[in-house]
Protein backbone atom coordinates (compact mmCIF):
# COMPACT_ATOMS: atom_id res chain seq x y z
CA UNK A 1 0.00 0.00 0.00
CA UNK A 2 2.91 2.37 0.73
CA UNK A 3 4.19 1.90 -2.81
CA UNK A 4 0.79 2.94 -4.19
CA UNK A 5 0.82 6.07 -2.01
CA UNK A 6 4.31 6.99 -3.12
CA UNK A 7 3.68 6.27 -6.81
CA UNK A 8 0.45 8.27 -6.92
CA UNK A 9 2.24 11.38 -5.71
CA UNK A 10 5.36 10.73 -7.79
CA UNK A 11 2.99 10.68 -10.75
CA UNK A 12 1.54 14.01 -9.67
CA UNK A 13 4.94 15.65 -9.28
CA UNK A 14 6.24 14.30 -12.60
CA UNK A 15 3.13 15.53 -14.44
CA UNK A 16 3.20 18.93 -12.74
CA UNK A 17 6.96 19.32 -13.20
CA UNK A 18 6.40 18.51 -16.87
CA UNK A 19 3.81 21.28 -17.07
CA UNK A 20 6.20 23.60 -15.24
CA UNK A 21 9.00 22.83 -17.72
CA UNK A 22 6.52 23.64 -20.52
CA UNK A 23 5.87 27.05 -18.94
CA UNK A 24 2.35 26.31 -17.67
CA UNK A 25 3.22 26.62 -13.94
CA UNK A 26 5.35 29.32 -12.29
CA UNK A 27 8.53 28.67 -10.32
CA UNK A 28 6.88 29.89 -7.11
CA UNK A 29 3.96 27.46 -7.50
CA UNK A 30 5.91 24.32 -8.36
CA UNK A 31 7.68 24.37 -5.00
CA UNK A 32 4.60 23.14 -3.10
CA UNK A 33 4.16 19.82 -4.90
CA UNK A 34 7.90 19.14 -4.89
CA UNK A 35 8.15 19.75 -1.13
CA UNK A 36 5.04 17.60 -0.53
CA UNK A 37 6.13 14.66 -2.68
CA UNK A 38 9.73 14.86 -1.49
CA UNK A 39 8.42 14.72 2.09
CA UNK A 40 5.95 11.90 1.45
CA UNK A 41 8.61 9.87 -0.38
CA UNK A 42 11.08 10.54 2.44
CA UNK A 43 8.52 9.31 5.01
CA UNK A 44 7.76 6.17 2.97
CA UNK A 45 11.49 5.46 2.63
CA UNK A 46 12.12 6.02 6.34
CA UNK A 47 9.29 3.65 7.28
CA UNK A 48 10.57 1.02 4.83
CA UNK A 49 14.14 1.30 6.13
CA UNK A 50 13.51 1.67 9.86
CA UNK A 51 9.93 0.53 10.49
CA UNK A 52 8.76 -2.76 11.91
CA UNK A 53 9.78 -5.70 9.79
CA UNK A 54 12.53 -3.83 7.96
CA UNK A 55 14.79 -6.24 6.13
CA UNK A 56 17.34 -6.12 3.32
CA UNK A 57 14.64 -5.83 0.64
CA UNK A 58 12.84 -2.96 2.37
CA UNK A 59 16.12 -1.09 2.96
CA UNK A 60 16.98 -1.56 -0.73
CA UNK A 61 13.55 -0.19 -1.69
CA UNK A 62 14.04 2.74 0.69
CA UNK A 63 17.41 3.58 -0.86
CA UNK A 64 15.85 3.66 -4.31
CA UNK A 65 12.88 5.74 -3.12
CA UNK A 66 15.27 8.29 -1.64
CA UNK A 67 16.68 8.92 -5.13
CA UNK A 68 13.29 10.38 -6.03
CA UNK A 69 12.60 12.06 -2.68
CA UNK A 70 15.85 13.98 -2.76
CA UNK A 71 15.35 15.02 -6.39
CA UNK A 72 11.97 16.59 -5.63
CA UNK A 73 13.22 18.31 -2.49
CA UNK A 74 16.18 19.69 -4.43
CA UNK A 75 13.89 21.01 -7.20
CA UNK A 76 11.79 22.81 -4.57
CA UNK A 77 14.85 24.28 -2.86
CA UNK A 78 16.29 25.44 -6.20
CA UNK A 79 13.02 27.16 -7.07
CA UNK A 80 13.04 28.86 -3.67
CA UNK A 81 16.64 30.11 -3.84
CA UNK A 82 17.01 30.61 -7.62
CA UNK A 83 19.94 28.22 -8.09
CA UNK A 84 21.18 27.33 -11.57
CA UNK A 85 20.37 23.64 -11.14
CA UNK A 86 23.84 22.37 -12.06
CA UNK A 87 24.24 20.52 -8.75
CA UNK A 88 20.82 18.94 -9.21
CA UNK A 89 21.82 18.04 -12.76
CA UNK A 90 24.82 16.07 -11.55
CA UNK A 91 22.64 14.37 -8.93
CA UNK A 92 20.27 13.44 -11.78
CA UNK A 93 23.23 11.79 -13.52
CA UNK A 94 23.85 9.78 -10.33
CA UNK A 95 20.17 8.75 -10.28
CA UNK A 96 20.25 7.79 -13.97
CA UNK A 97 23.38 5.70 -13.49
CA UNK A 98 21.81 3.98 -10.47
CA UNK A 99 18.44 3.38 -12.14
CA UNK A 100 19.95 1.85 -15.30
CA UNK A 101 21.43 -1.31 -13.71
CA UNK A 102 18.40 -1.52 -11.43
CA UNK A 103 16.16 -1.85 -14.47
CA UNK A 104 18.48 -4.29 -16.18
CA UNK A 105 18.75 -6.45 -13.04
CA UNK A 106 14.98 -6.48 -12.54
CA UNK A 107 14.49 -7.56 -16.13
CA UNK A 108 17.22 -10.22 -15.86
CA UNK A 109 16.05 -11.83 -12.62
CA UNK A 110 12.34 -11.03 -13.05
CA UNK A 111 12.35 -9.35 -9.61
CA UNK A 112 9.28 -7.14 -9.78
CA UNK A 113 8.47 -8.34 -13.28
CA UNK A 114 9.13 -6.79 -16.66
CA UNK A 115 6.94 -3.76 -15.83
CA UNK A 116 9.15 -2.71 -12.93
CA UNK A 117 12.30 -3.21 -14.98
CA UNK A 118 10.88 -1.18 -17.85
CA UNK A 119 9.92 1.61 -15.44
CA UNK A 120 13.44 1.77 -14.02
CA UNK A 121 14.87 1.99 -17.53
CA UNK A 122 12.39 4.74 -18.41
CA UNK A 123 13.31 6.66 -15.23
CA UNK A 124 16.99 6.25 -16.04
CA UNK A 125 16.40 7.91 -19.41
CA UNK A 126 14.28 10.64 -17.82
CA UNK A 127 16.88 11.49 -15.18
CA UNK A 128 19.68 11.36 -17.78
CA UNK A 129 17.65 13.86 -19.82
CA UNK A 130 17.35 16.09 -16.74
CA UNK A 131 21.13 15.89 -16.33
CA UNK A 132 21.67 16.92 -19.95
CA UNK A 133 19.11 19.72 -19.71
CA UNK A 134 20.43 21.15 -16.43
CA UNK A 135 24.15 20.85 -17.16
CA UNK A 136 24.62 21.00 -20.91
CA UNK A 137 21.53 21.49 -23.09
CA UNK A 138 18.93 23.91 -21.71
CA UNK A 139 17.16 23.73 -25.09
CA UNK A 140 15.96 20.24 -24.10
CA UNK A 141 13.46 21.78 -21.66
CA UNK A 142 10.34 21.36 -23.86
CA UNK A 143 11.23 17.74 -24.67
CA UNK A 144 11.94 17.00 -21.00
CA UNK A 145 8.64 18.64 -20.02
CA UNK A 146 6.68 16.38 -22.37
CA UNK A 147 8.71 13.32 -21.33
CA UNK A 148 8.18 14.01 -17.62
CA UNK A 149 4.45 14.49 -18.16
CA UNK A 150 4.12 11.23 -20.13
CA UNK A 151 6.25 9.19 -17.74
CA UNK A 152 4.38 10.61 -14.76
CA UNK A 153 1.13 9.26 -16.19
CA UNK A 154 2.37 5.88 -17.37
CA UNK A 155 4.97 4.86 -14.77
CA UNK A 156 3.57 6.39 -11.62
CA UNK A 157 0.18 8.11 -11.46
CA UNK A 158 -1.97 5.38 -13.07
CA UNK A 159 -0.09 2.42 -11.50
CA UNK A 160 -0.11 4.18 -8.11
CA UNK A 161 -3.85 4.79 -8.30
CA UNK A 162 -4.52 1.20 -9.37
CA UNK A 163 -2.34 -0.13 -6.55
CA UNK A 164 -4.19 2.00 -3.97
CA UNK A 165 -7.48 0.61 -5.28
CA UNK A 166 -5.97 -2.88 -4.99
CA UNK A 167 -6.46 -3.42 -8.72
CA UNK A 168 -2.75 -3.89 -9.34
CA UNK A 169 -0.52 -6.24 -7.37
Amino acid sequence: MHEGLSRLYVGAVLVLNGLWLLGRIEDREIQAINFLVGGVSLAVAAYAAFGPGADAASVRAAAMTLLFAFTYLWVAINRRNGSSGHGLGYFCLFVALTALPTGVLQLAVAEGGWWSGANWLAWSLLWFGFYLMLCHRPGLQPLMGRTSLAQGLVTAWVPGYLRLQELLA
